[in-house]
């Protein structure tokens, strides 16, 4: 095979695996803190990328052009209302359901994730068709053979990977990292150290949603395009990912993350049918999660679910 062409998919790989790293991420930060996984993580990609669309269309509304400003607001707009929405779902519905059985709270985000799909598809304008995402992104290429390097795609790289780099600074490097760290391994010895529990899950759950919503528009500045339905597959790579890596282990998120990417590049190397990569892909993650149940990097069980 040219070379060239396995540098592409391999550019392909380490784009996707971003995407999949940062959901990913999200999993494991909420199982880590209060033992739940919250399946309408997917669903909050999906809304965080409608936002950034939204933002978008108002802020040219108001006269502003440069792509740079744009791209800005688009961000910062779905980061912000996803950390907020992020830390009501968890101070509103998964906090008091903290003593419940967990099939409550998997029911509860289940439902929740269909509603934030419905609504978008019902109340955004024309929300069932899928809606093209503006190019902000300089588009300029550069062509090596048979690779092909695309700027947009490189920027969007570098700008996952340091999203994913600024977590780990944040848990392993900082006070609230510390506090994270601790509610995650014992809540009842936090409280009385006098970390506020409450709180910290809030916030976590916050950050696990921003970094959710730079995985929607990350995913909608790739493809140039979203949809609805688009949390859904995002949701279950993300999960899988989390699962296959390690749950509670953010370094087994990110590493899921980008393996599953692999599998997927892998799958589209293989068979002459793209759509059977996701096929491959989560045929392999079942194999290797039937060879190590506990994941690759194993830090604590799923008790919870």
């Amino acid at each position: 095979m040219d070379p060239g062409l396995v540098g592409q998919y391999i550019l392909n790989g380490l784009m996707l695996g971003v995407i999949y790293a940062m959901v990913a991420v999200g999993f494991t930060l909420f199982f880590g803190v209060l033992d739940v996984i919250k399946f309408s993580h997917g669903d909050v990609v999906m809304v965080g990328a409608f936002v950034a669309l939204a933002a978008f269309a108002g802020a040219q509304r108001i006269g502003v052009t440069s792509p740079a400003i744009l791209l800005l607001l688009c961000a910062v707009a779905a980061m912000l209302t996803m950390a907020l929405l992020g830390a009501l779902i968890a101070r509103y519905l998964v906090l008091p359901l903290r003593k419940a059985p967990a099939l409550n709270t998997l029911l509860i985000t289940l439902m929740l994730g269909l509603a934030l799909r419905e609504a978008i598809r019902l109340f955004y304008p024309n929300g069932s068709n899928p809606k093209p995402f503006p190019r902000l992104l300089p588009t300029d290429t550069y062509t090596f053979g048979a690779l092909s390097l695309r700027l947009d795609s490189l920027l969007l790289l570098v700008t996952g990977l340091l999203a994913i780099v600024a977590i780990h600074v944040v848990i392993n490097r900082t006070r609230l990292g510390l506090a994270i760290r601790a509610v995650a391994q014992d809540p009842e010895t936090a409280r009385v150290m006098g970390v506020n529990f409450e709180r910290i899950v809030m916030i976590t759950f916050g950050i696990g949603s921003a970094l959710a919503a730079l995985a929607g528009v990350t995913n909608g500045l790739y493809y140039n395009e979203v949809n609805f339905g688009m949390g859904l597959l995002l949701g279950v790579i993300g999960f899988s990912a989390a699962v296959v890596g390690g749950l509670g282990n953010i370094y087994g998120a990110i590493l899921g993350g980008f393996l599953f990417a692999a599998l997927q590049t892998v799958g589209a190397i293989w068979f002459s049918v793209p759509a059977y990569k996701d096929v491959f892909a989560f045929a392999a993650v079942i194999m290797l999660m039937a060879w190590k149940p506990t994941g690759l990097i194993a830090e604590k069980s799923a008790e919870r679910v």
